[in-house]
């Protein structure tokens, strides 16, 4: 699959070819589904909590005798039948994470790639590099591809400039190459490639 090299003022330097068997397969939706919400689900904090009967503060008399006052029966004053009683069923602190093999986590990243470069929001970038850290500089740059969002990907070693002016371009997000993931990719609407991330990724996704 060809594409064409573009500099940061979206000039078309150059051509390259990318793997049809990274760019190239078939988007599966439900791969991304799996992948997203394994991500999202190794985020979540887990430390929602109710009260059981054990941990609620008060009496443990029993609040009357067991028969003949033709009320229901009743243990404690703790439980979830009273105000201020204990929950039932409520959640407890535990983690959300769940397993999700390799094998999908490596397929389902290339999905993702490929569905932008079927999408044609894939743009491969000579380098992703800047003079200056100054924000105003590279939006400037930037203005040639009228980006609503972007995601841009870099080799292993971003470079300190281009990385401290993207910082402050409202939607615009910076990843090295190993720090690629399905649901960054997913959540912006461009996807901006260097060559040294277009080359690490098929090294490790071949």
């Amino acid at each position: 699959m060809k594409a064409a090299i573009r500099n940061l003022d979206n000039q078309e330097v150059g051509e390259i070819d990318l793997a049809d068997e990274v760019f190239g397969v078939a988007v599966r939706p439900d791969l991304l589904a799996r992948a997203v919400n394994w991500q999202l689900a190794k985020r979540r904090c887990g430390n929602h909590k109710t009260k059981v009967i054990g941990d609620i503060q008060g009496t443990t008399k029993k609040p009357y005798r067991q028969k003949g006052t033709g009320r229901a029966r009743q243990g404690s004053l703790r439980s979830p039948q009273f105000r201020g009683g204990a929950v039932i069923f409520g959640p407890v602190v535990r983690s959300h994470e769940h397993g999700l093999t390799k094998k999908v986590r490596k397929l389902a990243l290339k999905i993702a790639l490929a569905s932008k470069a079927a999408e044609g929001k894939l743009i491969v970038l000579d380098a992703a590099t800047a003079d200056t850290f100054k924000t105003k500089a590279l939006a400037a740059r930037l203005k040639g591809f009228a980006l609503k969002s972007a995601l841009i990907i870099d080799g292993a070693n971003l470079d300190d400039n281009f990385a401290k002016a993207a910082r402050n371009i409202p939607l615009l997000d910076v990843l090295p190459e190993q720090g690629a993931n399905v649901y960054d990719i997913l959540r912006r609407d461009t996807l901006f490639l260097t060559r040294n991330a277009v080359e690490q990724l098929e090294a490790r996704l071949k």
